[in-house]
């Protein structure tokens, strides 16, 4: 469960008139705000853009309505007149916009597991285009309100579970068995270079390549190979060579198939370059859903100050048919010219995202 004070931006009004999700962009993006020393008052608010990645909207709303009338007969005159922007798609963009007062674009980007990576890339595309000076971009997630979402994963065989819970979550482990579910949030206030300098912004890294493509093969199962060409393509854009990548963050989520074909997608570009140490966040904070890849990116970013990678938890038996070579596990260790990191993120229906970030120098 994602911790944090929901009224510390909002009244009470408004956070019982809107949803779990759009509280938690809420907070990030004023947290992202302050960090990068943006002054609202200042700033041409028409200028500013906000791409929020999802997994799923509306679901839990839509749920907690069912829930409510039924004690009247499920008579329609006792829903919510809330319900519709609740549950609209663009719901956690378009609160986060009200509360700002932003009048740029703001999108609310479905993009499953893969989606905190394409809000990210969707506010720099947006930048290069000039259709914005700003992008809060990123994912939020509320996945411990979807009650329908674990018995969907657990009728899937995909829900894991652990005699100890916090074992498990056990990534290319060979006894891994399924997703710990979670909730999060993350944007990050991205601009270009220049703008960046002028305005004094804390610099965390560079967008220096980052890619999208489609498995188009079946709705759960991932296509190592199409993963694979997504890693090449972002490598293509940020005009580098595998062995220039110092840390991959994997999208492993614990399942079978999952982790097996992210494991042989990133031995088909990476080989046993021993350059390359490969990491896991989900070890440590389950699966965040649409925050995942903006999320586990954001945990990775003080690798270039501190020169540390950190490890990955519960793997004892390391599954061979993974492929994986040079994985953290233990401890963290020190790397030496930490350049640039990798942060995979893939999702049902075949979505697959890779963005790359470089040491700002």
């Amino acid at each position: 469960m994602c911790n944090f004070d929901d009224t510390k931006y909002q009244s009470d009004k408004e956070r019982k008139r809107g949803t779990r999700a759009a509280s938690i962009g809420i907070y990030c993006a004023h947290e992202a705000i302050n960090d990068s020393k943006i002054n609202l008052a200042q700033f041409d608010k028409s200028r500013m853009g906000i791409y929020v990645g999802i997994t799923e909207h509306g679901g839990a709303e839509t749920l907690d309505e069912l829930l409510n009338i039924k004690d009247y007969d499920y008579n329609p005159r006792y829903v919510s007149h809330l319900l519709n922007p609740r549950a609209i798609s663009s719901n956690p963009a378009g609160e986060i916009a009200l509360n700002l007062g932003i009048t740029g674009p703001h999108y609310t980007l479905g993009a499953a597991c893969a989606a905190g990576n394409v809000g990210i890339i969707h506010g720099a595309q947006m930048l290069m285009l000039g259709e914005v000076d700003v992008a809060l971009c990123g994912g939020v997630s509320e996945s411990i309100r979807g009650f329908l979402i674990y018995a969907s994963f657990k009728n899937e065989r995909a829900l894991a579970f652990h005699s100890e819970p916090h074992k498990a979550c056990r990534p290319f482990d060979k006894d891994r068995n399924g997703v710990v579910v979670a909730e999060g949030g993350c944007l990050f206030t991205l601009q270009r270079l220049e703008d960046a300098l002028s305005g004094n912004a804390a610099i965390y890294g560079e967008l220096a390549g980052y890619a999208i493509n489609t498995d188009a093969t079946s709705r759960v199962v991932p296509d190592w190979q199409r993963q694979s060409q997504c890693i090449s393509k972002a490598l293509h854009m940020a005009a580098i060579q595998p062995h220039d990548i110092n840390i991959i963050n994997s999208h492993a989520t614990s399942t079978s198939i999952g982790d097996k074909m992210e494991g042989m997608a990133i031995h088909s570009v990476f080989g046993d370059d021993g350059n390359v140490h490969i990491t896991n966040t989900k070890s440590y904070i389950g699966h965040t859903m649409g925050a995942a890849g903006a999320l586990e990116l954001a945990g990775e970013l003080p690798s270039f100050s501190d020169g540390l990678v950190h490890h990955t938890l519960n793997l004892d038996n390391l599954d061979e048919e993974c492929l994986i070579k040079n994985i953290v596990r233990n401890k963290p260790i020190k790397s030496d010219n930490i350049r640039y990191i990798l942060n995979n993120s893939f999702g049902m229906l075949g979505i697959n995202s890779a963005v790359i970030i470089k040491k700002y120098e």
